[in-house]
């Protein structure tokens, strides 16, 4: 039974200013959502209710997760359908008090099942965004681990193109150490050279090696995750010295096995090793989880203050993908609502 001091500490938390930067925008999807997407393109799933498909939807292993990521994926069909989930998810969002959001979207996957051009998908995106505007969300273009060459250097160009358009970022994505980084370097190259970001997947399933990997070969400014650089000290250093930010996931975590509790999550650690980072979410229905959830889980396993919240969410402000201008805005309303 939770005390009245934990009820009054969730509700502070519930109702703080949050920023996201990482969390997936078709791992996002609600099973009532994916329902309704998949009734009107008369798409078959394993569940035909609600309650099934959160059964449906519970972690297992990596390899049941990409099962139901992809099946969520193949129920979007048109751009509408595209529109839907954005609004969804930004709806979502802003229930949680979070002002801004970078997602990661798989552009090309939803290309290779349902043929929808970029600039339709991003057109429909904005739709659905633009329709919850005291949230706003960008985006970062995932390069999945294996997808061929050739794939990898169109998502570049869309990246490219989207600058302006609400793409922030260009991102990698998928199992570590399955297939080298470096096949896609020139990709990320191409986006770092146009001014684009990058956050990268790595220190996950993979482990500090995965994270040299993404820093030489994608030229990462964050790193998705990035937990396992704890089994490195001189990459701690590193990662402490250029301030690369680790976009830290803690429930995804503990769901994927690589630490039996969130006590035993080394938040705290990277926390007091001079690290930058942020608390995320991942893919919330599939983790039962929330951003929210996130920090009143964390705020009371590891005896955080509502300071070290602020903390950290002006910490992910700076970190993120915006230029300085909206930064300097956003870290204003962040304090102003704070006091408030």
């Amino acid at each position: 039974m939770i005390s009245e001091e934990g009820l009054a500490r969730r509700q502070i938390i519930q109702d703080l200013p949050k920023v996201e930067l990482h969390v997936h925008l078709e791992g996002s999807i609600q099973p009532e959502t994916l329902l309704q997407l998949a009734s009107r393109n008369d798409i078959s799933l394993p569940a035909s209710d609600v309650a099934g498909l959160r059964e449906w939807f519970k972690f297992r292993d990596f390899n049941h997760f990409v099962e139901v990521y992809v099946a969520a994926s193949k129920c979007i069909r048109k751009p509408e359908d595209l529109e839907l989930i954005a609004e969804e998810f930004a709806r979502g969002q802003a229930a949680q008090n979070i002002l801004y959001t970078e997602a990661h979207y798989t552009a090309m996957t939803i290309f290779r099942y349902a043929g929808i051009p970029f600039d339709e998908q991003l057109d429909a995106l904005h739709r659905g965004f633009a329709k919850v505007p005291e949230s706003p969300v960008n985006l970062i273009l995932d390069i999945v681990r294996g997808f061929p060459v050739a794939e990898g250097e169109q998502i570049a160009r869309w990246c490219i193109d989207g600058m302006g358009k609400g793409v922030v970022g260009i991102g990698l994505s998928g199992f570590e150490g399955t297939d080298p980084v470096a096949v896609h370097k020139h990709s990320f190259k191409a986006a770092k050279d146009a001014g684009l970001k990058c956050s990268a997947h790595a220190g996950e399933t993979g482990g500090a090696s995965a994270i040299r990997e993404v820093l030489a070969d994608a030229y990462a400014d964050r790193i998705g995750h990035g937990v396992r650089c704890i089994e490195d000290g001189q990459l701690v250093k590193e990662l402490r010295d250029k301030q690369i930010h680790l976009e830290v996931n803690p429930t995804s975590n503990v769901s994927l096995g690589l630490y039996p509790s969130l006590a035993d999550h080394p938040l705290p650690i990277l926390m007091d090793e001079g690290l930058s980072v942020s608390i995320n979410s991942d893919d919330p229905p599939f983790f039962n989880t929330t951003l929210t959830d996130e920090w009143i889980r964390c705020a009371e396993e590891f005896q955080f203050s509502t300071d070290i919240l602020f903390s950290l969410c002006q910490g992910a402000v700076n970190k993120s993908f915006l230029d300085d201008a909206k930064k300097s805005v956003l870290r204003k309303q962040i304090s102003e609502s704070w006091d408030t």
